[in-house]
């Protein structure tokens, strides 16, 4: 609903013409915002009273203009009241258009998606990653599917979107014939699928949020890693093959910095300065999130980067580790967990998990310098992992069953 609607009639005096008449006008404001139109009629300036916004006089042409304002305001009236039933918040173009008789061309659905994206894949490497705009282009992909399956249509108007439809689409998602999503997949497209609204939302596109009284929650993922036996049996292991090795030792490096694998892509020689301990730290920020991570280079950590200075790769473009692609990476780390014994599941980001998990937060590292390390948004993101370590919660039992038997055992002598 709009907050603020004004009319201010007035004459045009810098549009005078021959005769000594200028032409009266309209001003129409709507929340701020702005539209002209004119009444078609004139009128000479010095019969024009501006506090009354009438004509001054009691000539029967001066009351026949009157009543025509008159009439002309209750139209506009009744033209902002008719749209307001339509679409609940207007602008003063969308006044201006019905007074015209001016239709408005609808917005579609796929059309707007695909200009984000669009946009987004120019903006690739600056503002967004491969990953998040492959999550929008399958999003959409599902969207089309959606959109074909549900109304037999290759788009829709963006003004037939409500609650309904988005429950509908998500109800897809998750039930569709090949490949249904999973729960935080489906929330996670939902969300992605929420911020094309927004789009519309800002641009006044749309006239109310068909997001309202939608819930969604994401299931709590047991976020996998390796604890210390398992890391160090993977330190410990002697290879054959130089390749394997050498993703072996990537991935450790990984384990003793929290870096993700995009990240540690991007690390040169330039990522590594002293901190204020006077020791090596590496220096970066996360490509994800833009976040500042800033992490003390631990002995481990170090010895596998001087390991790797002189590899051709390193030296020709100057990178600290010759990283191979994601997709190899986690097809090598895949038959490292086999040859070591490793029962789980053994991707890159692993490493990250494991860093947060096994290396700091088990070992006494406070959840806050752990979140500054990781480069997280929010410290909630980093109470994930804690939540998984039984270890320091048996700890801090044990701890606590100490000091309470102190107490008993002190109240007993007293």
């Amino acid at each position: 609903m709009n907050k603020t609607f004004n009319l201010l009639f007035y004459v045009k005096k810098a549009k005078v013409n021959t005769v000594g008449k200028a032409p009266i006008y309209v001003r129409m404001t709507l929340d701020g915002q702005i539209s002209e139109l004119s009444t078609k009629r004139t009128i000479s300036p010095q019969k024009w009273n501006s506090t009354a916004q009438r004509a001054s006089g009691s000539s029967e042409e001066i009351k026949a203009l009157n009543f025509y304002l008159k009439s002309f305001e209750q139209k506009i009236y009744d033209a902002y009241h008719c749209l307001l039933r339509e679409k609940n918040l207007i602008t003063s173009q969308d006044l201006k258009n019905h007074l015209l008789g001016v239709k408005e061309r609808s917005r579609m659905l796929v059309s707007i998606f695909e200009d984000h994206n669009n946009r987004m894949a120019q903006l690739l490497d600056k503002e967004f990653s491969k990953g998040t705009l492959q999550r929008y282009k399958t999003c959409l992909s599902h969207l089309k599917d959606f959109l074909n399956l549900k109304f037999h249509v290759n788009d829709i108007a963006i003004t037939k979107i409500d609650l309904a439809f988005i429950n509908d689409f998500e109800f897809y998602l998750r039930t569709k014939p090949i490949k249904p999503c999973a729960n935080n997949s489906a929330v996670k497209y939902i969300k992605n699928f929420g911020k094309i609204i927004r789009i519309c939302l800002v641009n006044r596109w749309l006239s109310f949020d068909p997001f309202m009284g939608y819930s969604s929650k994401l299931s709590e993922v047991n976020r996998g890693f390796l604890d210390e036996a398992e890391l160090l049996c993977l330190e410990n292991k002697e290879f054959s093959i130089e390749r394997i090795e050498q993703v072996r030792d990537i991935f450790v490096f990984s384990c003793y910095t929290g870096l993700a694998f995009i990240d540690v892509w991007n690390l040169t020689t330039d990522n590594i300065g002293i901190g204020l301990d006077a020791n090596k730290w590496i220096f970066t920020s996360r490509q994800k999130t833009k976040i500042a991570s800033h992490i003390p280079l631990l002995p481990k950590a170090e010895a596998i980067i001087q390991k790797y200075q002189n590899h051709p790769r390193c030296v020709s473009k100057r990178k600290l580790l010759p990283l191979l692609s994601n997709q190899k990476m986690n097809a090598y780390l895949k038959e490292i967990a086999d040859l070591c014994g490793i029962s789980k599941e053994l991707t890159f980001h692993i490493a990250r998990h494991t860093f947060a998990t096994t290396v700091t937060l088990a070992n006494g590292v406070s959840i806050e310098s752990v979140s500054k390390m990781l480069g997280h948004k929010s410290i909630k993101t980093t109470q994930h992992y804690a939540k998984i370590l039984d270890k320091k919660v048996g700890e801090d039992m044990l701890a606590l069953q100490v000091l309470l038997q102190t107490k008993n055992d002190d109240a007993k002598i007293g």
